[in-house]
């Protein structure tokens, strides 16, 4: 074992997704961490660092973010921590937090995400063109809409895959999300094919409903080595494996109909797990779904469908929440059931695995067995990929 401890999740907690003029970001850090410390038992006291993550500052417009949201995320006095990959944010925070615990220096670690994305001057859309190279790409006006619109393009172009089958990702997710007590008003619903695919056009061929919403949030989980996991009363869920990986930031130089720094997040986690057919090991799968061609995209580069193949599965069934022969795809509902405050939404995705493993999941849990699930989040600029594995 290259590392010191074996790393457990004790508890997680999220807030409400919405919108909100009232409550400030350290507030929605404050709500979550301490949901998820009651949720583990524990208090602050119990806690030995904290991390902390949210996206680049431009996209809730707080300058020194991390500073800003040391003490509502519970690391007065402590060793603190704030990391960010964009979109990726989220799940590289639990990540972030299983090196504090395998090192073998801390027992226990408190993961914070926060995003108060609503109120942002610049529009976060705004910031986008700012990031990107100044001679070849900022003159494009580039914005992520239109980014995602031709990687959409490419990947339906290289399968002739048609329309219905994103907005089929929409539907299912949007009535996943209908089960989940932190989706954002408005977003879940039991939508019609036929109102998706005639909600408006953003850039095509991205249409509104095919897009998860701005979104105001926090999410935290508590994590702890293995001598201080094995006191609690409740069976811990583990993090098995970890997996990053970040591509070329130049989207000109990459062909887009394939997440290729996905696959190679994905093995390094496999590897560690001691998983060689994913598509056999994994039993349920959070996969960042921010527009609704991704998580297709996402099953593909994760390895849980061939190339090409995850439409057909989806047209099958095979990603429901109910099946029992597949393996069931957001069964949170997702970044476009729930609710997309970035940081926070890779965190909802690390909750919604521990609390299927754990058989905590409500309205939304699996039918079938689950032994070890994954949540995978994707950001920067779309060249990062984060994937933690979890087992019981």
């Amino acid at each position: 074992m290259p590392y010191k401890n074996k790393v457990a999740i004790l508890g997680a907690g999220l807030t409400r997704f919405m919108r909100r003029a009232l409550e400030t970001p350290k507030e929605l850090a404050f709500e979550a961490a301490k949901t998820a410390l009651e949720a583990a038992d524990l208090t602050i006291d119990d806690i030995d660092c904290v991390v902390s993550v949210t996206a680049p500052e431009a996209f809730d417009g707080v300058h020194m973010n991390g500073e800003y949201l040391a003490d509502g995320s519970g690391a007065w006095g402590k060793p603190y921590m704030r990391t960010y990959v964009g979109g990726g944010s989220g799940v590289f925070g639990l990540i972030t937090g299983w090196y504090h615990i395998a090192s073998g220096h801390f027992d226990t670690c408190l993961v914070v995400a926060e995003e108060k994305m609503s109120p942002a001057l610049p529009h976060p859309q705004g910031a986008f063109n700012a990031i990107y190279d100044q001679f070849t790409e900022r003159p494009l006006g580039v914005n992520l809409l239109w980014i995602f619109a031709l990687e959409m393009n490419r990947y339906m172009q290289t399968y002739g895959i048609p329309m219905e089958t994103f907005a089929r990702v929409a539907q299912k997710n949007k009535r996943n999300g209908l089960d989940h007590p932190s989706a954002q008003s408005g977003v879940a619903g039991d939508f019609e094919i036929e109102q998706i695919m005639a909600s408006e056009v953003m850039a095509w061929p991205v249409q509104r409903l095919m897009v998860s919403p701005i979104s105001d949030g926090g999410g935290a989980m508590v994590l702890a080595s293995e001598r201080f996991a094995r006191r609690m009363s409740r069976p811990p869920v583990w993090i098995e494996g970890v997996g990053w990986n970040l591509d070329t930031s130049f989207w000109t130089n990459r062909d887009l109909y394939y997440p290729q720094y996905l696959e190679k997040a994905a093995r390094m986690a496999y590897d560690m797990a001691g998983i060689s057919d994913p598509k056999r090991e994994i039993h349920v799968v959070e996969p960042y779904d921010p527009f609704a061609y991704k998580e297709l995209h996402h099953l593909e580069g994760l390895m849980l469908a061939d190339k090409g193949q995850a439409p057909r599965m989806l047209e099958e069934g095979f990603w429901d929440r109910d099946t029992e022969t597949g393996i069931p795809a957001s069964p949170s509902g997702g970044l476009l059931g729930v609710g997309n405050p970035i940081a926070a939404a890779g965190m909802m995705k690390c909750a919604e695995i521990y609390w299927q493993l754990q058989g905590e999941a409500g309205p939304r849990q699996v039918k079938r067995e689950v032994r070890r699930g994954l949540a995978q989040a994707w950001g920067d600029l779309m060249q990062v990929g984060t994937v933690v594995v979890m087992g019981k």
